[in-house]
């Protein structure tokens, strides 16, 4: 029994994986997704905050999966975007309710809670954000 909640436990345990959470430094001001203890730039000298993004943001670049790893099979044609959130810092993730043909760099897009995947063993969902357009 304890092996049916690893999974379950494991993925709810990381806040950042159900919301856009990640961190600022105070001296510099950039932000970073997923969060980071020192800043690259600043090192020692800036002191990390963490910050939930607003989830708004634009496509940076993009591509089209088109030959899924095993478990997105379903999926296919998928895309996967680079978006660079309003606070500045970049996530990769998918975008959903759009075609292929319709994705542009520069596109607005806002943050959205889906399905990830269903794991097979288990049957177990697994959630987390993705991005749609505005």
């Amino acid at each position: 029994m304890a092996k049916e909640f690893a999974v379950p436990f494991h993925w709810r345990r990381f806040k950042e994986r159900y919301r856009l959470i990640g961190s600022r430094c105070d001296h510099c001001e950039k932000c970073f997704y997923p969060a980071r203890v020192i800043c690259p730039g600043c090192r020692r000298g800036g002191h990390m905050k963490e910050i939930k993004f607003s989830g708004k943001g634009k496509v940076h670049s993009y591509t089209i999966i088109r030959v899924p790893p095993e478990g997105f099979r379903e999926y296919i044609p998928y895309i996967i975007v680079i978006v660079e959130l309003e606070e500045g810092a970049k996530v990769l993730s998918q975008i959903v309710d759009c075609e292929p043909k319709d994705v542009k760099i520069g596109m607005r897009v806002t943050s959205c809670f889906r399905r990830i995947r269903t794991e097979n063993e288990t049957g177990l969902v697994l959630y987390g954000f993705k991005f749609r357009s505005v």
